[in-house]
């Protein structure tokens, strides 16, 4: 199976381990920043894809979950 991101090597769910543990990161940050900013999950993902510091590989993930509609 490969990544539905990138095309490397993935487990069952379709990630490869750099875009697993972006995802792992970007779900586990998203209850903080709803509670402090009122976010929905489009909203948020859309925050963090224009963040200079958000990393390429959570960026990447972002750009699928947007474009796939995943929540």
């Amino acid at each position: 199976m490969k990544c539905i991101v990138c095309n490397r090597a993935c487990d069952k769910k379709g990630y490869c381990r750099f875009h697993k543990k972006a995802l792992q990161n970007i779900v586990k940050s998203y209850p903080s920043w709803k509670k402090a900013l009122g976010l929905s999950w489009e909203e948020y993902l859309n925050e963090i894809s224009e963040n200079s510091i958000t990393g390429e590989w959570a960026k990447e993930v972002v750009k699928h979950l947007i474009k796939s509609g995943e929540k």
